[in-house]
């Protein structure tokens, strides 16, 4: 039996998720957490064979949350479920220590799959996103500014990026308002920015995000 712990703050997507994995028969789901600071706990207390962690979520997101709970359990492996395709978020993922990542448009059957080949040793990450993480590996002279920015910088930029103020993030990670805007300068300086809109165009120019997320 794979026993699982589900991390999403939307409800509906951990429904969702928990309904398909309740039709294996191999699975089953102990514990559920709608924010990073839960999962570590919730991890502590169930020790789950498996993680499926969201990326984005109030407080301690899902990239902290992977690396504490890596950190204590060498038995607890986690695949990230994410809306993000384009490097450098899936090669990040994997380098902190996941054991597989998924974007939120797989289908159950893929999810599946994922959870036997993580849970065996494998990694895991779809075709289409191995070949983009290999090519961008093999591409080094072209560079993707965004990899020079630490877990919580590229979280801070994605969700300036979707026109986020800063009050708005800083209640959302549960931190200072000033502590956001610490965080913003250093990644305008690490990227060469000066404006949010500069952010945002530099994001599209290399495909951290697309117009349609806008």
């Amino acid at each position: 039996m794979i026993r699982l712990l589900l991390v999403d703050d939307h409800e509906l997507v951990r429904t969702g998720v928990r309904r398909i994995l309740e039709d294996v028969e191999d699975f089953t789901v102990v514990a559920e957490a709608t924010n990073g600071e839960d999962a570590v706990k919730l991890c502590r207390k169930h020790a789950p064979d498996l993680v499926l962690m969201d990326m984005n979520m109030p407080g301690m997101g899902g990239l902290e949350a992977t690396k504490q709970i890596l950190r204590f359990s060498e038995d607890t492996r986690v695949i990230v479920l994410s809306v993000y395709k384009e490097n450098p978020i899936p090669a990040k993922v994997m380098q902190m220590g996941a054991s597989g990542y998924l974007t939120k448009d797989s289908g159950p059957e893929e999810m599946i799959r994922a959870i036997y080949k993580v849970h065996s040793g494998q990694k895991y990450i779809s075709p289409d996103l191995a070949q983009q993480i290999a090519i961008g590996q093999l591409n080094l002279q072209e560079g993707n500014p965004f990899e020079a920015l630490s877990d919580r910088e590229l979280e801070i930029t994605l969700m300036l990026t979707k026109g986020a103020k800063v009050p708005d993030i800083a209640v959302f990670l549960n931190i200072s308002a000033k502590t956001v805007n610490t965080y913003r300068y250093r990644m305008f300086d690490k990227l060469n920015v000066s404006t949010d809109v500069e952010l945002t165009h530099l994001a599209l120019r290399h495909k951290l995000i697309h117009s349609e997320q806008l």
